[in-house]
């Protein structure tokens, strides 16, 4: 885990979905972004949710992490209660491999923006390096940091097949 106060939020709906949002948290980590992770669900736990929220801007959250399957609610009662960017994970936890979580992330009405990333993992990863390039826009040495990382992982790809 990153040393310092927390920047990021990352919820999730269940317990059952860390494994897939914990590829955020190393995202984060691994560019030295701290990070708070928890479980709120937007439909079991509501007020946790709204108690959370009203104090994550005073205590240094920067950034939302939302991640939740089947009717995947959070993000978007996330966004209806903060002004902090939410990025959304939809998690496959359903029949439906995640593509109800997918629909219920990007179908936010007009007013109320979600960033919506691809299901699962990647999704999760992605959120994190998305967070982590926001912050970067006002912190010259995650900048570096992340154009580090980017310049590494351009150089693990070969050039030629064989």
């Amino acid at each position: 885990m990153a040393k310092g106060r927390p920047r990021v939020a990352i919820l999730m709906g269940s317990k059952n979905d860390w494994d897939v949002m914990k590829a955020a948290e190393q995202a984060l980590e691994e560019l030295g972004v701290a990070s708070d992770a928890r479980v709120i669900s937007a439909h079991r736990t509501p007020d946790r949710l709204v108690r959370y929220l009203a104090g994550a801007e005073e205590s240094g959250i920067e950034v939302v992490i939302a991640g939740a399957g089947a009717a995947a609610h959070l993000a978007g009662v996330c966004a209806a209660h903060t002004e902090l960017p939410v990025l959304g994970v939809p998690i496959a936890s359903s029949d439906l491999g995640g593509f109800d979580a997918l629909l219920s992330t990007v179908q936010m009405p007009g007013g109320i923006p979600v960033a919506t990333f691809a299901i699962g993992k990647a999704g999760a990863k992605n959120a994190g390096l998305f967070a982590a390039a926001i912050l970067a826009r006002s912190d010259e040495a995650l900048r570096e940091r992340l154009h580090k990382f980017r310049e590494a992982q351009a150089a693990a790809v070969p050039e030629r097949p064989y």
